[in-house]
């Protein structure tokens, strides 16, 4: 059985959820949807939005959803992503969590900022830029206090929490800013994990 992911070879959420499905070990084909021509604003399109198409024709948008939904399907192979017993559940829950509000919600308009923009051709603003990551950072030294204390966001095992975190980690990099590889905990444990590669693989 193999699953469908739809979405394009640059999107980040794309990429999340073959990160996650790699982990996994989840056979999985891409059909790449070509934004340049706004196949993304087609009828057949948005009735899918980026999915995961199961085998029984089950869909699902939106990455971290797609995410959660083939960390629990697949739990009994690769790697586990959502811990089982309640309390490290609670604490993968919070990990998730922090990931939304004190990571995407900067690294995510930042990258588009220096990145996307570029990429269609828009005028950038390095000026929003320079305070977004400014914005991020005091963040980021939480991150490697906590960081310096255990393996990984959510305890000492790798949950899906961290997987989220690398489209935007490597963008960031491309982008022009060290925020993470300055701080060793961060860059060690949570943004790349030797996973880097494994992130431009499947497209």
């Amino acid at each position: 059985m193999v699953l469908t992911l739809y979405g394009n070879s640059l999107s980040t959420c794309t990429k999340r959820v073959g990160q996650v499905l790699l982990e996994k070990q989840v056979p999985f084909q891409v059909v790449d949807v070509d934004l340049s021509k706004r196949e993304n604003r087609t009828l057949e399109y948005l009735l899918k939005q980026p999915f995961g198409q199961d085998d029984d024709g089950y869909i699902i948008y939106e990455s971290r959803a797609i995410s959660r939904y083939i960390a629990e399907k697949y739990g009994d192979q690769g790697t586990p992503l959502i811990p089982t017993e309640l309390k490290a559940k609670g604490l993968f829950e919070q990990a998730a969590s922090i990931e939304q509000s004190n990571f995407d919600a900067y690294a995510n308009p930042a990258v588009y900022e220096m990145i996307i923009k570029r990429y269609l051709g828009l005028p950038r603003d390095k000026a929003y830029f320079d305070k977004l990551i400014a914005q991020l950072e005091p963040r980021l030294d939480v991150y490697d206090e906590i960081l310096s204390r255990q393996r990984y966001l959510a305890g000492d095992e790798l949950t899906l929490a961290d997987l989220f975190h690398l489209p935007y980690g490597v963008l960031l990099v491309e982008a022009g800013s060290n925020a993470m590889e300055v701080r060793p905990n961060v860059a060690r444990r949570v943004m790349f994990q030797g996973r880097r590669p494994l992130l431009h693989s499947f497209l």
